[in-house]
C-alpha cells in the first residue's frame, strides 16, 4: 500500500468516524440525563432521511430547504418520542422504560415499512455534496471533506450549550439529580425533552450526511448504524458528549483500517465494533473517558 492510498482510506475512516460520532452523541445526551439508553435512536436516524427524501421527490422541494426541514421535523420526532415513551414512566423502574424504549423502536421501524414500503429507495443526488474532487493524487467525494467539519463545528456548538448557557446548566444538574433540579426550580419534564430534541437534530444531520454518502435508503437500515453507534458511546464513556466523539471516530477508522490493511476479513467489518466493545468492557468498562457512578441507597 502506498501513501496516497493509506490517505484515502484515512479520510475515508475519519468520515465514517464523524458520522457515527453524530449519532453517538445523542445516545450519551439521553443516557447522561436518564442513566437509560434511548433504543428509538437508530430509528430516528433512519426517519431523517425519509423525512428529507420525500422532501425533495414528493414535494419538489430545493434540497436544502428539505434538509432543513427534515432536522427540522426529525427533532419534533425525537421530542415527541419521549413525551409518549418516556414521560409517562418517569418514576416506573428502569426495566419497564427499557421495554417501552424497545417498543418504540419496533413500532417506528414497522410503522415505517407499512408507510414508505420494504423497498429500498436511492437518496436524491446532490452534486455539491457528491462530486469527487482530486487533492494531489488522492480523489475524494467532496461530503468526504465536510462531514469532518460539520462534526467538529457541532460538537463546539454542543459543548458552549451544554457548558455556558442556562439550558446546558440546567441539563447538567437534571443529570446529577432530578428531585434536587427540581426543588431548585429547574422544569425537569422541559429539560429531558430538549435534550432528546438536540440529540435528534444531531442524528438527523448526521443521517442526512450519511444518506448523501450511502444512497440507499429502507426502514430497516437504522439497525445496524444504530448499534455501532451506541458501541461508540459506550467505548467514549457513555454519558460523555467528548468521550462519544472519541469513540466514534475509533470505530470508523478501526472498520476502515480492516479493509485497507486486511483486505480478506471486508465481510467482517461490522464484527470488529462488537469486539471492540467487549474488549472495552473486560478492560475500561466505564469507557475512555467515563468515570465511576455512585449509586445512591
Amino acid at each position: 500500500m502506498n501513501f496516497e492510498l493509506f490517505l484515502q482510506y484515512l479520510t475515508n475512516g475519519i468520515s465514517l468516524g464523524s458520522l457515527y460520532a453524530l449519532i453517538a452523541i445523542g445516545y450519551t445526551m439521553v443516557y447522561g440525563i436518564l442513566r437509560l439508553i434511548n433504543f428509538a435512536h437508530g430509528e430516528i436516524f433512519m426517519m431523517s432521511l425519509y423525512f428529507a427524501f420525500y422532501g425533495v421527490t414528493m414535494f419538489s422541494m430545493p434540497w436544502y430547504v428539505s434538509f432543513v426541514m427534515a432536522v427540522i421535523f426529525t427533532a419534533a420526532l425525537g421530542m415527541l418520542i419521549e413525551r409518549a415513551a418516556y414521560r409517562p414512566l418517569r418514576d416506573s423502574p428502569r426495566i419497564t422504560i427499557m421495554v417501552s424504549a424497545i417498543g418504540a423502536s419496533f413500532f417506528i421501524q414497522n410503522l415505517a415499512i407499512v408507510v414508505f414500503g420494504g423497498r429500498p429507495k436511492a437518496f436524491p443526488n446532490i452534486p455539491l455534496l457528491t462530486d469527487v474532487i482530486t487533492i494531489g493524487t488522492v480523489s475524494l467525494q467532496r461530503l468526504t471533506l465536510i462531514i469532518p467539519v460539520v462534526t467538529i463545528i457541532l460538537l463546539y456548538a454542543l459543548l458552549f450549550l451544554v457548558n455556558k448557557t442556562k439550558t446546558g446548566m440546567a441539563m447538567r444538574a437534571v443529570s446529577k439529580d432530578h428531585e434536587t433540579a427540581r426543588l431548585m426550580g429547574i422544569d425537569v419534564n422541559r429539560t429531558i425533552t430538549i435534550t432528546f430534541g438536540v440529540g435528534s437534530i444531531l442524528a438527523a444531520i448526521g443521517g442526512i450526511m450519511w444518506g448523501s454518502r450511502f444512497p440507499q435508503i429502507q426502514p430497516v437500515m437504522g439497525i445496524m448504524p444504530g448499534l455501532k453507534c451506541f458501541i461508540a458511546a459506550v467505548v467514549g464513556g457513555i454519558g460523555n458528549i467528548t468521550g462519544a466523539v472519541i469513540g466514534g471516530f475509533i470505530l470508523g477508522i478501526g472498520e476502515i483500517m480492516i479493509i485497507a490493511f486486511l483486505p480478506n476479513l471486508t465481510g467482517y467489518r461490522d464484527a470488529f465494533a462488537f469486539i471492540l466493545l467487549i474488549v472495552i468492557l473486560l478492560f475500561k468498562p466505564t469507557g475512555i473517558m467515563g468515570e465511576k457512578i455512585s449509586e445512591k441507597v
